[in-house]
C-alpha cells in the first residue's frame, strides 16, 4: 500500500486530500476546494452595492471607482489595501497536487464530507475521468446544494463584469502577478508558482449535475463491491450531518480512513469510532486540532500513549465537557448579539456550517430575552429552504435525542417553530420582493458567503460596516484582516469564534489505544503533540504533505473461497 498526502488543507472548509494505492487500485480521498483562497479577489464593486442600497431606499457607504482602483495598482505595487485587490471573475483554487496525476487511473474516490465534494465537478468533466464515487446520500444532497449556491453568488460577478475570455486571464500572468503584493502571490503561487496551475474557472450548472449523477450515495454502514476485490463501508465520524469516515477491506488489507471526527454531537449521528477497531492499518487525517488554541505542553502529556494498556475505556472519550463549552460558545455569540440589538445595531453572521446555524437558532428560541425583542431574523441564500427541509426529512442521519422528537411528534429542528411564528424569515436573494416586504432593521441576517467576498453577506458588509451597533460574527481560521480589507475603514464590532472541528489532542492517545490498530499514518506535523513512546502497540509511519509513503503489508498470506463443489 503507498500514501500520498495531496493537501493537509486548512480545517473545516478546506479538508485534506490524498491518493491511497491498495492492492492494485488508486483511490482519492475527497476532493475540496481552498475557499480562502477567494480573499485574493475583489468583491463586486459599487455599482452593485448602490443597487442594494437603492433596493433598501437608504444611503450608501459604498466604495469608489473599481477601475481606476485597478488602474493605480497596475502601475505600481503599493501596501496591501483595497485597490491591491484582483478586481475581476474569481477562478477557484483547487488542489493542485491532483492536476499532476492523471486522472484516467483514479478507480475509486471516497467523500467524507460535504466541503470535501465541491472541486469534484472538475475531475468528473475531465477526460478520460471513469472512477467510481461514493459518499453518503445526505453528504451528496448537502453537496449538491452547495455547489448550486456557489454557483448562484459567482454569477454576480459575471453579470458584473461580463462573460470571461478563453484562456488565462490577465492577473495570472507573470508580469501582472509579480506587482502584486506578496502576500497576495503566496496565496496565488505558492512556493516557486507550485500552485499557479491549482486556479480554474468555476464549473457550470450541467457541470454540477452529471457529478451529481455519477455519485453513489450510501448509508451508514452500508457495506459496497468495487472491481470484486474492496469492500468500502462508510461509518459516521460526528462532524457534521452525512460526514463519514470509510473503511476499505480486501483479502490482503484493512484500511480506515480517519477524518475530522466528533464525538458526541447535538445533530449529527455520533462518531461511530468502534466501527474503527483492531483495523490493521488506521490513516489519520483530522489535522483540526492543529488550528485550535489548545496549549500544547498539556495537550502533549494528555495525549500520549501507554504501551502497557491495550484497552481505554469509553469515558476518556465520550466527555460531556466538550458539548457543554459548545453551547457556552453559542450562548455567549447570542449575548452579544442582543447587546448590538439592544444598541439599535444588527448582526450579521456569515458562517458556512449548517449545523452552526442551526445550533445558533435553537439557542435563539431558549432565549427569552431575545424573544422579548420581536426582532426579525432573516436567513438570505439560494439553497436556504432546501437546507432547512432536507434537515427535517433525515431522521436517520441525526443523532438519538433528534430522533426521539421524531418519534415524539416534535419537530427535528427550532427553526420549524420560529418560521411558523414569524420570527425566521427564509429568503432565496437579498433582491426578493419576498424580503422587501418584511425587512425590518434591527435584524439578524444568516447569509453566505464566509469568505466575504461573494453572496448576500458582502451588500449587508457594505450597508452596516459604518454601524458601530452593528455585529459581524467570524469563524476563526479566517484571515480577518485580508477577509476585511475592502471593507473598511470598519466601525462594526468584530466577533471570532472558534467551533469543534474534529478530535482534540487529549483525545488522540487514547482514541488510538481504544482501536488498537496494527499501523497508524500520522501527519508530521502531529508528531511532537501526540506523545507516541517506544514501547507501542502499534508501528507509526509519519507522513507529509506531497510525499508518499509506502506501507508494508501486515498479512503473510491472503484469504481464499472456496465453493465445495471445486474444492
Amino acid at each position: 500500500m503507498k500514501l500520498t498526502c495531496l493537501s493537509k488543507g486548512c480545517g473545516y472548509h478546506f479538508p485534506p486530500c490524498y491518493i491511497i494505492d491498495i492492492v492494485g487500485f488508486r483511490i482519492l480521498l475527497d476532493c475540496p476546494l481552498d475557499l480562502s483562497a477567494l480573499a485574493i479577489f475583489s468583491p463586486v464593486p459599487a455599482y452593485s452595492v448602490r443597487k442594494v442600497e437603492e433596493f433598501f431606499d437608504c444611503s450608501c457607504h459604498g466604495s469608489k471607482d473599481s477601475d481606476c482602483g485597478a488602474r493605480k495598482r497596475q502601475k505600481f505595487e503599493k501596501p496591501l489595501d483595497a485597490s491591491s485587490l484582483i478586481f475581476a471573475v474569481p477562478w477557484y483554487k483547487t488542489v493542485s497536487n491532483l492536476h499532476l496525476w492523471d486522472v484516467s487511473f483514479i478507480d475509486v474516490v471516497l467523500v467524507s464530507s460535504a466541503m470535501g465534494m465541491l472541486g469534484l465537478p472538475f475531475l468528473t468533466r475531465s477526460n478520460g475521468f471513469s472512477a467510481k464515487i461514493y459518499a453518503t446520500e445526505a453528504t451528496r444532497r448537502m453537496g449538491q446544494l452547495m455547489m448550486e449556491d456557489l454557483l448562484f453568488m459567482h454569477r454576480e460577478f459575471k453579470q458584473f463584469y461580463g462573460p470571461a475570455d478563453s484562456g488565462f486571464p490577465q492577473w495570472m500572468k507573470w508580469e501582472d502577478l509579480d506587482k502584486l503584493p506578496s502576500s497576495l502571490q503566496e496565496i496565488i503561487s505558492g512556493n516557486n508558482g507550485a500552485e499557479l496551475g491549482g486556479w480554474l474557472p468555476l464549473y457550470s450548472a450541467d457541470d454540477v449535475k452529471d457529478c451529481i449523477r455519477k455519485v453513489e450515495p450510501l448509508k451508514y454502514a452500508e457495506e459496497t463491491c468495487y472491481g470484486g476485490s474492496l469492500i468500502i463501508t462508510a461509518f459516521s465520524s460526528g462532524l457534521d450531518i452525512g460526514t463519514a469516515n470509510w473503511v476499505i477491506r480486501s483479502c490482503k488489507r484493512e484500511v480506515a480512513c480517519l477524518s475530522s471526527s466528533v464525538f458526541t454531537s447535538s445533530q449529527s449521528m455520533s462518531f461511530d469510532y468502534h466501527a474503527l477497531e483492531d483495523c490493521g492499518t488506521l490513516l489519520y487525517s483530522d489535522f483540526s486540532s492543529l488550528n485550535t488554541a489548545e496549549a500544547p505542553e498539556e495537550e502533549i502529556n494528555h495525549s500520549s500513549i501507554n504501551g502497557n494498556d491495550v484497552g481505554s475505556s469509553d469515558e476518556s472519550l465520550l466527555n460531556p465537557d466538550e458539548n457543554a463549552e459548545e453551547e457556552e460558545k453559542l450562548a455567549f455569540i447570542i449575548s452579544h448579539a442582543i447587546e448590538s440589538l439592544k444598541a439599535g445595531g444588527s448582526v450579521l453572521i456569515p458562517i458556512g456550517r449548517i449545523g452552526v446555524i442551526f445550533q445558533l437558532l435553537e439557542q435563539i428560541s431558549f432565549s427569552e430575552e431575545f424573544l422579548t425583542l420581536k426582532v426579525p431574523m432573516f436567513f438570505i441564500s439560494s439553497v436556504a429552504e432546501e437546507f432547512l427541509s432536507f434537515a427535517n426529512i433525515i431522521p436517520e442521519w441525526l443523532c438519538m435525542e433528534r430522533q426521539k422528537k421524531l418519534f415524539a411528534g416534535e419537530p427535528l429542528f427550532a427553526h420549524v417553530d420560529l418560521i411558523k411564528e414569524k420570527r425566521l424569515h427564509v429568503i432565496s436573494s437579498i433582491f426578493s420582493p419576498d424580503l422587501l416586504n418584511v425587512w425590518q432593521e434591527p435584524c439578524i441576517v444568516f447569509a453566505p458567503h464566509w469568505s466575504l467576498r461573494l453572496g448576500p453577506a458582502v451588500h449587508f458588509l457594505q450597508r452596516w460596516r459604518g454601524d458601530e451597533n452593528s455585529l459581524l460574527v467570524l469563524e476563526k481560521g479566517l484571515d480577518a484582516d485580508l477577509a476585511l480589507l475592502p471593507f473598511k475603514p470598519l466601525a462594526m464590532k468584530i466577533l471570532q469564534c472558534s467551533f469543534l472541528s474534529g478530535i482534540r489532542l487529549s483525545k488522540v492517545g487514547p482514541l488510538l489505544e481504544k482501536l488498537q490498530p496494527k499501523c497508524v499514518l500520522l501527519p508530521e506535523d502531529l508528531r511532537t503533540a501526540v506523545g507516541i513512546p517506544k514501547a507501542k502497540p502499534f508501528s507509526v509511519i509519519y507522513y507529509s504533505e506531497n510525499s508518499t509513503s509506502s506501507v508494508p503489508s501486515l498479512k503473510r498470506c491472503a484469504k481464499l473461497q472456496i465453493s465445495t463443489d471445486v474444492a
